[in-house]
């Protein structure tokens, strides 16, 4: 990936958290203050998936995006558990409907409490998301906010339709991944520029490098379900396949290999036959479909490190831009 001018080196994912350290223990202490209930099962349930930490990048995206343009505090950090607590939510949901069982290398809620409580859970987060929200008494914030819940359910919907569709093709595919994924990004990014009072066009940047990173973040995640190992993945390797979903290595292998391939290809996406991996994978290799991905994942990355042109010079900035390097390098 290249590497916009800067007098800062581009730093790692540990000097990100590094950075961000004092302002994530405070989102987190506020998330946990904030997710308690009276119902037991409330607390169990979002207790474990809050629990199972993960990287939290999207919270971490907004602190840093404020962070770029001289803004910390409360604010920033009530909005970041906003946030965490709407991509919680989803994950809850994404589980019940991919019928998952294991993610970040331990069962997933449903697996655990079945499918009701999480989904009910599930609907308790958004819920108290949107109390976290409305404390702030900020019109703006509550707008992008409301508008991109939106758009990841119509992401939800729009994903099933695409379940078992041997027909998804590439621009189908990211359009699931602009709602799924993407939006939420491109929402924290811009919430950190409006809590620093930036102007539109400075917001517009900062929602223009989330989104451009979320494309960059979901399309390398799906290489790996082809290139990585369960172990190192924290799920079940092929569980794309698994769910009849068509991602992009797939996409592309099936729209390059011969009539027999892809007719082979085709039937395995719509009985989700993890049985034909072996042929799945080689097919992927004998059409460049991990490269081919890959450079894809690679160009969002660009645009978002190119995004952030003009933006002041400092360790924020140097940080956001190490993310859309760490985006595309990952093994996990």
């Amino acid at each position: 990936m290249s590497s916009s001018a800067t007098s800062l080196s581009v730093p790692d994912l540990a000097s990100i958290q590094a950075l961000a350290h004092n302002d994530m223990a405070a989102v987190d202490a506020l998330i946990r203050r904030r997710l308690a209930s009276d119902v037991v099962l409330i607390n169990q349930v979002a207790e474990y998936i809050v629990g199972a930490g993960g990287k939290r990048l999207r919270p971490m995206l907004l602190l840093l995006a404020a962070g770029a343009l001289n803004h910390r505090g409360p604010d920033a950090h009530q909005l970041a558990a906003v946030v965490e607590f709407i991509h919680t939510a989803t994950l809850l949901h994404d589980d019940v409907v991919d019928e998952s069982d294991l993610r970040r290398g331990r069962k997933t809620a449903n697996a655990v409490w079945g499918n009701a409580a999480s989904v009910l859970v599930g609907d308790f987060l958004y819920s108290r998301s949107f109390q976290l929200m409305v404390e702030l008494d900020r019109l703006e914030v509550m707008k992008i906010l409301a508008d991109t819940t939106n758009a990841i359910a119509e992401g939800e919907v729009l994903q099933l339709l695409h379940v078992r569709n041997p027909d998804t093709d590439e621009a189908a595919y990211l359009r699931v991944i602009e709602r799924k994924t993407a939006v939420l990004f491109a929402a924290a990014t811009r919430l950190g520029a409006v809590l620093a009072g930036a102007d539109a066009r400075v917001q517009q940047r900062l929602h223009d490098y989330g989104m451009a990173l979320g494309y960059a973040f979901q399309i390398a995640d799906d290489v790996l379900d082809y290139a990585s190992d369960a172990q190192t993945l924290g799920k079940n390797l092929g569980d794309d396949l698994a769910e009849g979903k068509a991602t992009l290595p797939l996409i592309h292998a099936i729209a390059h290999s011969d009539d027999a391939t892809r007719a082979r290809l085709r039937a395995a996406v719509e009985h989700g036959d993890t049985d034909a991996m072996p042929e799945v994978l080689a097919a992927i290799r004998a059409t460049g479909g991990l490269d081919y991905s890959r450079k894809r994942a690679e160009d969002y990355a660009d645009a978002a490190d190119a995004a952030l042109e003009g933006l002041e010079d400092n360790d924020y900035t140097a940080a956001l831009r190490g993310l859309a390097r760490y985006a595309v390098s990952r093994d996990h």
